[in-house]
């Protein structure tokens, strides 16, 4: 599913990749995928900076500004009862 085109604040610093393969396994829409032992990012919009491959990046390769962006206005949205709001429009 993609959000918004060009929005995302996720960065990879390529050069300080290990290939370890933790960005690829924890991040829930597939945005990496570890080629010639490095991870490569295929689809930025797909990122809902949930923070999730940043978190588990042991040599913080990954950086994302989680709380911004789609996965905090859907959970902030489900909390509260009301439809999710990014404010990306303003």
């Amino acid at each position: 599913m993609r959000y918004l085109k060009n929005v995302v604040t996720l960065n990879l610093e390529s050069e300080k990749c290990t290939g370890c393969g933790m960005c690829e396994n924890v991040c829930p829409h597939e945005v990496f995928l570890i080629d010639q032992r490095k991870a490569k990012i295929i689809n930025r919009d797909l990122c809902m900076e949930c923070g999730a491959c940043e978190k588990n990046c042991p040599i913080g390769a990954i950086a994302v500004n989680t709380g911004v962006g789609c996965a905090t206005a859907v959970i902030n949205g489900f909390l509260r009862g009301t439809e999710p709001s990014c404010d990306c429009s303003k």
